[in-house]
């Protein structure tokens, strides 16, 4: 069928829409009309060039909208369905088997090689295959084809431009700190990055009650959001150069738990200092290649810390989101702060937008488009 895509035409470039040719769902897929799909900056990277797979492609992995048809083998939602689309995973692997679908031992197959796994290309233009299937979607269209084990029905109380960023930014800043740091309440925690993850761990941090909760972010509106979701502390990197004193003025024994969201080698550096023995290091922003891990081995020996990668938050997506769409409706995870919508033809000057500061989340909205 043919769709309006966002398409990554080269490293750089800006996206550009065009038509391309959807292919129609087989057995295991399930055709989505997206309403609305979150920019992340794993999109953005993976524009650059950073992913296995060539341009160009379709990218967009925060979608949510309505399933319009379904192969013969799909049981989990049908035709008319609210969904939510997230990572996708094997569900047969023994992480996934174990409840960690984030680290599916095909999650680069099935999420980051712009391919089926069986190698074929479900969008091309004419005779050019485009590289397809991010995340299991590629939902910077108004189309696109999902899976069982990357969709999730929404009740009908959730808007999708809400809904759409819970399938990576937000499950990830907020299972960050929920599941994989499993910060307990009266905890320390440090959070570099006033981003749409960065806040959403910041709500994550005050769903958790720790205390004190200290943000480091260069926007001053980005800090003020900041304290007004739950962080006790704003601390501005360009006035406060030492990060390590910064944070030790607030909390003298260093932090229980740190979470990086950007993926800066200095940021990282600097926040192994502000770690107290035993503290727990949580990364996700992603760092350039050849990044070498932070800190001292014999500091980290010495005073017994874990530095850890996160995916997705630790997140099983059909456990996990539901309960950030309870948090959200009594009041605990505002998303409404966080997003900013924007019509789907603008993406690129969405995206200038949020780089610029203006606003946190950008969600594209498709409500009405056809295809």
């Amino acid at each position: 069928m043919k769709i309006t895509a966002a398409v990554a035409t080269a490293a750089g470039a800006d996206f550009a829409m065009q038509s391309v040719d959807l292919d129609d769902p087989r057995p295991d897929e399930i055709l989505v009309r997206i309403a609305a799909v979150g920019v992340c900056h794993t999109d953005l990277v993976a524009r650059e060039g950073a992913m296995p797979f060539t341009l160009p492609a379709v990218l967009g992995h925060e979608g949510a909208g309505l399933v319009e048809a379904v192969g013969s083998a799909v049981t989990k939602v049908a035709k008319g369905d609210r969904v939510a689309i997230t990572f996708r995973s094997c569900g047969q692997c023994g992480r996934c088997q174990s409840g960690d679908p984030a680290y599916c031992y095909s999650m680069p197959m099935l999420n980051y090689m712009g391919m089926r796994p069986d190698g074929s290309k479900a969008i091309h233009q004419g005779e050019t295959a485009v590289s397809s299937n991010f995340f299991g979607q590629s939902s910077f269209a108004t189309y696109a084809l999902a899976y069982e084990r990357n969709v999730l029905k929404l009740p009908d109380d959730i808007p999708f431009e809400l809904a759409a960023p819970l399938g990576c930014g937000v499950q990830t800043g907020a299972g960050g700190v929920i599941l994989a740091l499993a910060a307990k309440a009266g905890s320390s925690i440090l959070i570099t990055g006033g981003g749409a993850v960065g806040l959403s761990a910041v709500m994550g941090a005050a769903i958790q009650g720790c205390s004190p909760i200290i943000v480091v972010e260069p926007h001053a509106a980005r800090r003020a959001l900041a304290l007004e979701l739950g962080a006790t502390h704003a601390i501005d990197p360009t006035a406060d150069k030492d990060l390590a004193a910064a944070v030790r003025a607030i909390a003298p024994l260093g932090v229980d738990f740190a979470f990086d969201t950007t993926g800066r080698p200095e940021i990282l550096t600097g926040t192994m200092a502000c770690l107290a023995p035993k503290g727990v290091f949580g990364i996700v922003g992603i760092p350039p290649a050849g990044t070498a891990m932070p800190g001292d081995l014999g500091s980290v020996l010495t005073f017994g810390q874990t530095v850890r990668g996160i995916i997705e938050g630790d997140s099983d997506p059909d456990d996990f989101i539901p309960q950030l769409i309870a948090h959200w409706r009594a009041g605990r995870l505002p998303l409404e702060k966080l997003v900013k919508t924007y019509p789907f033809a603008e993406i690129n000057s969405a995206i200038a937008a949020q780089h610029h500061g203006d606003c946190v989340k950008v969600v594209l909205t498709l409500e009405g488009q056809g295809g």
